[in-house]
């Protein structure tokens, strides 16, 4: 990066943190350090949510998701308004009127303390190992432009972000987040404009668009249905429905950011308004991957787009074979230039069987450089058995840092960052509460005061801080980054999302029927995510119809007997 971009990034960086500092000044107890003493109008609570969504891991892995894959990812949110509907209608009620600080405080009300630990162990461990891979996220950018070693670069900046939610608390995190988002919403439609403007002169946005979806980028909807299947419309809408509703509802990330708002009517408005922005915003996130991709038809692309294992792999005796299997790429990239020309040339007159033709010539050749690639990737695993082969995350990142002008690549970079702190802040804040909460302040330490609690608190952070950081170790060889955290969500999601639903709305089960078929719904979620029965979106639908239906057989054919008896 030039010198501008250090001083964009700097600067963007360093306003960022003194305003949430400043914003977030006079903390006194918990109500302050995890709630923002309630006292957030709906557009910040809005602008939270998403932010909290909205991770590095999206602008880095989502675009070149869609470069390798398509559009098709996108149903994935196609559930989520649905969901957003029937968490205003049925959860955000009840967490108003008990005042809670998290959400699982309910549920000790409803069943029992075991049911609450379970359900509060389950999200810690699910949100502690995401926030570990959501760190990876900004680690990978800063070890691509600068050389640094991935693991040092986890550990510098999981520390930033520690000091930085120790100090704030999610007053800083939630007015952060909305000045993050201006910028991020503002770099990215720039990114998007550069995308087309460094076209050539006679392709538009609407030629890009068209070669586009002739080269299968497109695929926004897929219809065939297949439990395997990990991206249609089936698992998008019902799994992603669900998923949704568990994330939402649930997960104390998220539950956190609406209970800060002023009123419940605040808290709802900020939700439903998520439901309405979500979608098209990932929509037009991995648009800009899918004109990348026609970007890089009309000018060289990379055999690999991690240039820092390029650079290890070219200085180990593998290096000749990498170089042979690059001029091959290179000369395949300059007959798609041509084709992609000539299938440009066609779309514009219209002719059917020219486009047939070209579009089949220049599918051809990608498939032909898709193998040449292949080889590639087995070269360089021989050099280094320890490489990632999964280039997706440095996609958009390669086209950043090379192809945009001075002082712009600073700003996206920046946006990366920001994306990244807000996410990670709101997770790690999360952590803490529910860590103090529902285990420190309920089973160990009652009658601490607030002092003692808020000491405690941002211990807590700092703990869990640092067991992000080590699980960020291991989320390097992970691939898509995207993928792997909603995979990842997906394992625990369903369960507690179950227990919530029969707390709501089984009022026969009582807790230890819902204790026992959270463990046994756990159980069998993680054997068929291990046997490949169904894909991760399934999952979601899997562990919650289990713990509905367990809890009630378990409640009429054990528990109720056992009363009887007695």
């Amino acid at each position: 990066m030039s010198i501008t971009d250090w001083i964009v990034l700097s600067a963007t960086l360093i306003i960022i943190i003194c305003y949430g500092v400043w914003k977030s000044r006079g903390q006194q107890n918990m109500d302050d350090y995890f709630m923002g003493s309630r006292s957030m109008p709906w557009y910040i609570v809005l602008l939270s949510i998403m932010g909290t969504q909205a991770s590095a891991v999206t602008f880095i892995s989502a675009p070149g998701q869609a470069y390798m894959d398509g559009m098709r990812f996108v149903q994935y949110y196609f559930g989520l308004p649905l969901a957003m509907v029937v968490i205003c209608v049925a959860f955000v009620p009840i967490f108003r009127k008990l005042n809670v600080y998290t959400a699982y405080e309910y549920l000790e009300q409803r069943f029992d303390l075991k049911t609450r630990t379970i359900t509060s162990v389950l999200f810690l461990i699910q949100r502690g190992l995401s926030t570990g891979i959501s760190i990876c996220a900004p680690s990978i950018i800063l070890s691509s432009l600068l050389g640094w070693n991935i693991y040092w670069t986890n550990l510098f900046m999981g520390g930033l972000l520690i000091i930085y939610t120790m100090a704030g608390g999610t007053k800083a995190v939630s007015y952060t987040q909305t000045l993050q988002l201006a910028i991020i919403f503002a770099g990215m439609f720039l990114a998007g404009w550069m995308v087309i403007h460094l076209l050539p002169s006679d392709i538009g946005f609407t030629d890009a668009l068209k070669v586009s979806g002739k080269m299968g980028k497109l695929n926004v909807i897929v219809t065939d249905f297949s439990f395997k299947d990990r991206y249609n419309i089936w698992s998008g809408v019902i799994g992603g429905f669900f998923l949704a509703l568990s994330y939402f509802g649930t997960d104390q990330s998220q539950v956190g950011r609406y209970l800060t708002a002023r009123t419940e009517s605040e808290s709802k408005i900020g939700l439903l308004m998520n439901g309405l922005v979500k979608v098209p915003m990932q929509f037009l996130i991995l648009l800009l991957g899918a004109l990348v991709f026609v970007f890089y038809l009309y000018f060289k692309s990379p055999i690999f787009f991690n240039e820092a294992q390029l650079r290890k792999v070219r200085q180990t005796e593998q290096g000749a074979a990498l170089q042979a299997l690059e001029q091959q790429y290179a000369t395949l990239g300059e007959q798609k230039t041509q084709q992609v020309r000539a299938l440009s040339a066609a779309l514009k007159s219209g002719e059917q069987t020219a486009i047939t033709e070209k579009q089949a010539a220049l599918a051809q050749t990608d498939a032909a450089a898709g193998e040449v690639r292949e080889q590639a990737l087995d070269v360089i695993k021989k050099a280094d058995p320890t490489a990632d082969t999964n280039d997706t995350n440095y996609v958009f990142l390669h086209f950043v840092v090379n192809s945009l002008p001075k002082g712009l690549v600073g700003l996206l970079i920046a946006i990366i960052f920001l994306a990244s702190w807000g996410s990670i802040a709101a997770a790690l804040n999360s952590l803490a509460s529910t860590t103090v909460i529902d285990i420190y302040k309920r089973m160990m330490n009652p009658n601490g005061t607030e002092a003692q609690y808020l000491k405690v608190s941002r211990l807590w952070t700092l703990v869990w801080g640092m067991f992000s950081i080590m699980v960020a170790q291991f989320a390097t060889g992970l691939g898509s980054l995207i993928e792997a955290v909603n995979i990842l969500g997906s394992l625990f999601y369903g369960t507690i999302l179950g227990i919530f639903l029969v707390a709501f709305w089984i009022k026969r089960v009582k807790g230890d029927a819902a204790f026992a078929a959270a463990l046994v719904a756990e159980v069998i979620v993680i054997a068929v995510y291990r046997w490949d029965v169904v894909s991760f979106l399934w999952l979601n639908v899997v562990g919650c119809s289990l713990v509905c239906g367990l809890a009630y057989l378990f409640q009429v054919l054990i528990y109720d007997k056992k009363t009887a008896i007695r």
